[in-house]
């Protein structure tokens, strides 16, 4: 289990974030060339894996998660942005086949303009218990 599925399976269960972007339009890592607007990547940027407790057989890892929202325009991007901010931060519990889970936001990226698309991305730090 990762942040990315943790994000993931809180994008795919939000009827407010499914209003605006179809869930199969919901990819993890990389999205396919001829990807269909508007649509959500979610990629892992960083994680921190803290040592296990021996007693315990538990790892605390915290990882960042960069959500990037492509649209067909400056509103729905912003839009769509907004509803991925409001389904993930301040989560917590056991999501998407973690544990002891907490979702913090972690800040917006610019806007980004491609030839047909307008991007931006939306980041969170996912912490969650691993069990070995």
């Amino acid at each position: 289990m990762s942040g990315v599925d943790v994000i993931g399976a809180l994008l795919a269960d939000d009827p407010a974030v499914t209003a605006l972007v179809p869930p199969a339009n919901i990819r993890a890592g990389r999205l396919p060339d001829n990807a269909t607007l508007p649509s959500l990547l979610v990629r892992s940027v960083s994680l921190v894996e803290r040592q296990p407790l021996k007693r315990q057989g538990i790892v605390r890892i915290t990882e960042r998660v960069a959500v990037m929202a492509r649209a067909n325009n400056y509103r729905q991007q912003r839009e769509i942005i907004a509803a991925v901010r409001d389904a993930c931060a301040g989560q917590t519990g056991n999501i998407g086949g973690t544990t002891n889970t907490v979702v913090l936001s972690a800040g917006t990226g610019p806007d980004l303009t491609g030839i047909t698309t307008f991007e931006q991305t939306q980041d969170f730090r996912v912490s969650f218990d691993h069990h070995l």
